[in-house]
């Protein structure tokens, strides 16, 4: 299961591991060498019969290099991760590519409805294809996403994407994916939502473009077959009152 997880599925998965792997290189270098030094002083200079306290009171040079250059170091640190993350951030949050197909994405108390466009490739038309807890892509598309909530807050999160964003009431949020493995993964909602919280997930397939086109001919057919049996059940009753 945890590796499932780890798969990269989308195109700036790879982005989001490097600077989690960063943060936690850097991180856990400066932790160890401060664990290293505090324990080096406490049983370096430990308490002994014949030795008597001192006052430290920072005007001596030698006792502020102690502080001041670890300090620039770890500023240097927190330079270098702050250029990576605002790299990235704007890679995923502000520097949109084009996009092939746009989707939207609506929340609710408890379930996801995913709106696909139809045969005409354009969202908001009347072939839009809209399904519960179930969202289809093309592999090696670039997807833009308008993800609105009905109710509260609720966080859409694919995990295979490295993807984490809150749904806001009375917002239309715009974002963007573009899947580079086929397969069936977890979507899930991040933000607690209410008592059904735990069973608001849903399923993301990804499909090769053949496969898509054949869904998406699937779908459409089955579409049409029931918008023409419902007019002919309404045409009936009209006859017969």
């Amino acid at each position: 299961m945890i590796d499932h997880y780890l798969e990269r599925v989308s195109s700036y998965a790879g982005d989001i591991d490097y600077l989690f792997d960063l943060i936690t290189i850097m991180v856990g270098f400066w932790f160890i060498v401060a664990e290293v030094a505090l324990f080096y002083f406490l049983f370096r200079f430990r308490r002994k019969p014949d030795c008597p306290t001192t006052y430290i009171d920072g005007t001596n040079k030698s006792h502020k290099r102690w502080i001041n250059i670890p300090h620039i170091l770890i500023i240097i640190c927190d330079v270098v991760l702050i250029y990576g993350a605002t790299k990235v951030w704007y890679k995923i949050k502000q520097d949109m590519p084009p996009a092939d197909y746009t989707i939207g994405v609506v929340s609710q108390q408890w379930a996801w409805t995913f709106v696909h466009p139809g045969k005409d490739g354009e969202l908001h038309t009347d072939d839009d294809i809209k399904l519960i807890d179930e969202l289809h892509l093309e592999k090696g598309k670039t997807y833009h996403y308008e993800l609105t909530s009905k109710d509260v807050l609720h966080s859409f999160s694919v995990p295979v994407f490295r993807l984490k964003q809150d749904a806001v009431p009375g917002r239309r949020i715009k974002g963007w994916f573009k899947p580079e493995k086929e397969g069936e993964f977890d979507i899930q909602c991040a933000e607690m939502c209410g008592i059904g919280h735990g069973v608001m997930g849903g399923r993301l397939i990804v499909h090769s473009p053949k496969g898509y086109e054949t869904w998406l001919t699937e779908v459409e057919t089955g579409k049409r077959g029931f918008l023409a049996s419902a007019s002919n059940q309404n045409k009936e009753k009209q006859q017969n009152p």
